[in-house]
């Protein structure tokens, strides 16, 4: 990748709007319609001071509960507000220089999703039968009268056939409208199971008039540079990245964390990978980490990494929770946020907010990093270094992290190097126990 261009710059923060702002958990009809879209605006403000400069949203389409069984991709969720609310997000978003991600859930669909509808009460005769992968000669269950792919085993979730070319032109359309609509983006769920060919096909279609358009596809694995390269997708999500960080500071492993970035380093030759430490779908950071003052550590290497960096709400205030195997074992980590805004948050989190903000001024001074090449220069069960350079001959910034119970030296030449940030104690020789140093070179 060469020149920088937005999603370059891009530092978002993520939300799952409809736990986020309080609503049901099941859909309500439209006469019940809540609009809770509005409510974001002063949240909005929130993310720019904290930093951030892109809001990424997740589900707001008519769905049947949690937002991934959509059921009509062009109507905003009732549950949420209605296309003029969605207007006004976007031209406050705008007002603030703020960019918008949309959540995209195309792998599959809800049982609801007329296009099934009407495949359930006309059978094999339904002219959408060829819009998902359908086995008629078993019955299936609840008097289906077929059997069908569903995602992940969940029958709630009906999976699309992305080998049919008008599920192509489906999925583009709606792309395409919520772009003209105002979005700069999206983020393209269960992206890893479906077809590359399939994403290739789309993205090429809506770049045609759309050339400024940014997709990231969830990819909790698989292979992440041939989602870009005969994808057509311009990132994935970086799960392996996200993995070594808490597990290596749990274990005391920093080999893990080093074998994580050599290969980070060359998903970085292909793309920008999305990286983070907290998502809607994973444990809280905070909880996740054995010793809460590695919590520092974490954001240090988040925000010192090649890709472009999400922030999970709440992660930013210490929040905490654990995602259960579960029926319903998202409440935790999806929890409401205040009603009066950000002046409702409890004092609690501010070290952390503090901490985010520093880590991310530091980044925005060295905006380089979302295209930065990663050396690990030192390694250890306990302390780790490694130094990320920008493109060309330019600037380069030495991370020190240190988890030992007592301070530790680096052999290093850090002859005129000047120290940016760190955990708060020890000295340009040594790093603190249980600290971290980020020294400019």
């Amino acid at each position: 990748m060469g020149q920088l261009n937005w999603p370059d710059y891009a530092i978002w923060w993520q939300l799952h709007p409809i736990s986020f702002l309080g609503a049901p958990s099941a859909s309500v009809a439209p006469q019940t319609m809540e609009h809770r879209l509005p409510q974001l605006e002063p949240w909005l403000d929130y993310l720019v001071r904290l930093g951030c400069n892109g809001l990424a949203l997740g589900p707001i389409f008519a769905s049947e509960s949690h937002g991934y069984d959509t059921v009509d991709h062009y109507r905003i969720d009732p549950r949420l507000g209605d296309d003029d609310d969605f207007g006004h997000l976007v031209k406050q978003c705008r007002a603030r220089g703020v960019r918008l991600l949309l959540d995209g859930v195309f792998n599959h669909v809800g049982r609801g999703f007329p296009h099934f509808r009407d495949v359930l009460a006309r059978g094999r005769t339904s002219r959408y039968a060829t819009w998902f992968r359908l086995d008629f000669d078993s019955p299936g269950e609840h008097g289906d009268g077929f059997d069908y792919a569903c995602f992940e085993g969940h029958r709630s979730l009906v999976t699309l056939n992305h080998a049919e070319p008008e599920v192509v032109e489906y999925v583009s359309a709606v792309l395409s409208h919520w772009l003209d609509r105002g979005a700069d983006g999206w983020r393209l769920d269960a992206a890893y199971a479906v077809p590359r060919p399939f994403w290739h096909a789309v993205t090429d279609r809506v770049r045609r008039d759309r050339p400024g358009a940014w997709f990231a596809g969830e990819y909790i694995h698989g292979d992440y540079t041939a989602a870009v390269t005969e994808g057509g997708l311009d990132s994935v999500t970086q799960y392996e990245l996200w993995k070594a960080i808490w597990s290596s500071l749990n274990d005391g492993n920093f080999f893990e964390l080093a074998w994580a970035l050599r290969r980070h380093d060359g998903y970085c030759e292909v793309m920008r990978p999305l990286t983070f430490v907290g998502n809607h779908d994973v444990t809280r950071i905070a909880t996740r980490l054995d010793d809460v003052r590695h919590l520092t550590h974490a954001l240090a290497v988040l925000f010192t990494t090649g890709g472009i960096p999400s922030v999970y709400a709440g992660d930013e205030q210490g929040f905490r929770g654990v995602k259960y195997q579960r029926a319903n074992g998202d409440e935790e980590i999806r929890p409401a946020f205040p009603l009066e805004g950000p002046t409702g948050l409890a004092p609690y989190g501010c070290d952390t907010y503090r901490l985010h903000q520093d880590l991310i001024g530091l980044r925005r001074r060295h905006a380089w990093l979302a295209g930065g090449r990663t050396e690990v220069v030192h390694v250890a069960n306990l302390a780790l270094a490694y130094r990320v350079t920008g493109p060309g001959v330019g600037p380069s910034l030495l991370v020190l992290l240190n988890i030992a119970d007592e301070p530790a030296s680096f052999p290093l030449d850090l002859t005129g190097a000047n120290r940016l940030l760190d955990s708060g104690s020890g000295t340009a020789e040594r790093v603190a126990a249980h600290g971290w140093s980020i020294f400019e070179c």
